[in-house]
């Protein structure tokens, strides 16, 4: 929600008006000089929208102020060009609301479309999540990632490495969802105060890493690749068992740790729907681009969500730091999930990042049954990981 700048206006007073943090004021304003507003500069409150109201014989500010429970100065400043003395009935004028519900709907067929759509609302009403584009798929669709806190530790979370897997993307969206609703809105998320969450760390969240294999799964083959990919899936029309990139890649097998060993044993020597990683590591433009993000961002710790299994992985060649059997420990205790620190598998996209960087990082294999798995799991595998995505700030 935007706001106009009044003489005396101060982003610490609007953190009192509008009962939202002032970090997070700041956050979302970071053209603004917190210590010199200009009257008639826009600033943006996050964690509201504006709505219309038409004004009603007897309405004032202050009734409505009443009706709404909120701070009548809060009208004023939405209304600077209405007289508070006369409204006029029939008259438009504006509304504060505080968004206190989910924003998303997380029970649906989550393709790369329903992705961008959630992202645009996600940024209008939470403007300090920061949003750029890491790198683009082979067809061309943007990697996005959400950046948010201003913390010290950095924390990756990723989704939708395997096309068939796509219910990893709603997990993870749902869960910064609820995080920024929950900081907006001071309200803990299981007892757990987000506030401080939010500097001590900064999240990184790439939601979709394969968006072509996504829609592929979802929607079938775009036209002008149809023969191809049927080719590549024996004639299948069903894609539903597609776990690789549009170019029938496995992104997780396409990093330079110990690759050789998947290329050399891999029954699929050339692109099909699973299993194949390439004929070199980091072929693909969506492996590369996660590749140069943790490069240049150095992560403190790494969440890479899959399905399934209902067990996660954490080791890999002895490379990772003490941390991570604490942490994994603290993991099996919230979540239930089965701790197994080695896995006979290499190439994959923690493998690399603990071979190079010696910091915690864990594979999360979501639910169990048969991939894709059903909407159905979703209120239960997301109550699972919740007490993940939380140890994984505060611990």
């Amino acid at each position: 929600m935007d706001v106009t700048v009044r003489e005396g206006d101060t982003l610490d007073y609007y953190s009192q008006l509008f009962d939202v943090p002032l970090a997070l004021i700041i956050d979302s304003n970071r053209q603004t000089e917190p210590q010199n507003l200009k009257i008639g500069e826009c600033v943006r409150i996050p964690g509201f929208i504006a709505v219309n109201y038409t004004v009603r014989p007897g309405d004032t500010l202050w009734k409505l102020a009443q009706q709404k429970n909120i701070d009548v100065d809060a009208l004023f400043l939405l209304n600077q060009q209405v007289n508070p003395l006369q409204l006029p009935v029939g008259e438009l004028i504006c509304l504060p609301e505080r968004i206190t519900t989910r924003l998303m709907n997380r029970k649906t067929n989550y393709s790369f479309d329903v992705l961008q759509k959630d992202l645009k609302q996600l940024i209008e009403i939470y403007p300090f999540i920061r949003q750029r584009i890491i790198g683009k798929s082979v067809d061309g669709r943007p990697l996005y990632e959400l950046v948010i806190g201003r913390g010290k530790r950095k924390v990756h979370m990723n989704g939708s490495f395997h096309a068939n897997e796509w219910i990893t993307t709603p997990v993870l969206m749902t869960f910064l969802n609820d995080y920024v609703l929950s900081l907006t809105n001071s309200q803990p998320i299981r007892e757990v105060v987000s506030l401080p969450l939010y500097e001590k760390n900064t999240i990184s969240a790439v939601p979709m890493v394969n968006p072509d294999g996504v829609n592929l799964v979802l929607n079938g083959p775009p036209l002008n690749k149809k023969d191809e990919l049927l080719k590549l899936n024996k004639g299948s029309t069903d894609f539903s068992g597609w776990k690789a990139n549009i170019r029938g890649v496995d992104l997780n097998n396409q990093y330079p740790a110990k690759w050789e060993i998947e290329r050399k044993r891999k029954e699929e020597k050339a692109p099909a729907p699973r299993d194949f990683p390439g004929y070199k590591p980091l072929s693909e433009p969506e492996a590369i681009a996660m590749a140069q993000l943790a490069n240049q961002s150095k992560f403190d710790r790494l969440l890479a969500l899959h399905t399934q299994g209902k067990e996660f992985y954490w080791g890999y060649e002895g490379l990772e730091p003490e941390e991570s059997a604490h942490l994994a420990k603290r993991f099996e205790q919230v979540c239930g999930y089965c701790s197994v620190r080695y896995v006979d598998s290499y190439a994959g996209y923690r493998d690399w990042f603990i071979q190079e960087y010696r910091k915690s990082g864990f594979t999360i294999e979501l639910g169990k049954g048969m991939n894709p798995l059903p909407l159905s799991q979703f209120d239960q595998i997301y109550e699972e990981v919740l007490g993940i995505f939380l140890v994984s700030l505060y611990d």
